[in-house]
């Protein structure tokens, strides 16, 4: 006769874990893997760091691509923001528009910027009416893929980067 054999239950890692702040009043979902830094601040604005919490990518999702492990989304705020667009948690190239997705209306603003051999992406997402005006920023930091030796490295999947962070857009929460 067979032997019955005990099945013993899998613990999973969970779908999502959930970041919530009652200081900065905001919660959102993010992909387990991702790496939070609550300590999170802006500071391409000199002397002026704007400050909130960021979600890194894997280096497994960087690893054998031309993705830089310092690509993140964030959510931002600046208190005392009259208006709350885009544009102001940007500082140079900035090209603008409105988006209604789900009720949410954002002013979206993004930014590009390149140096040796490095591209900068940035888009903010601005929620319209927000106080404090609280944003979600993509920084996408890659590498030019011309600067490998064929078949090295590959591009990395822009769509499945943009598809993690709108995750976390999309799952933030305002509670003031």
């Amino acid at each position: 006769p067979q032997k019955e054999v005990e099945q013993i239950p899998v613990t999973q890692e969970p779908v999502v874990k959930t970041y919530a702040s009652s200081t900065l009043g905001i919660s959102f979902d993010y992909a387990p893997e991702f790496i939070l830094n609550d300590e999170y601040s802006y500071t391409a604005f000199a002397g002026k760091p704007i400050y909130g919490v960021s979600v890194t990518v894997p280096a497994s999702m960087a690893t054998g691509t031309n993705l830089s492990v310092d690509t993140y989304v964030s959510v931002e705020q600046l208190p005392r923001a009259n208006a709350c667009t885009g544009d102001i948690f940007l500082i140079a190239n900035v090209s603008s528009s409105e988006l209604t997705e789900n009720g949410v209306e954002y002013s979206v603003a993004s930014s590009s910027g390149a140096a040796a051999g490095n591209r900068y992406d940035e888009i903010v997402y601005a929620l319209r009416g927000s106080k404090p005006c609280t944003a979600v920023r993509y920084f996408i930091h890659s590498t030019a893929i011309g600067n490998y030796q064929g078949g090295t490295v590959i591009e990395f999947d822009r769509t499945a980067v943009l598809r993690e962070f709108d995750k976390v857009r999309r799952t933030l929460l305002l509670s003031q």
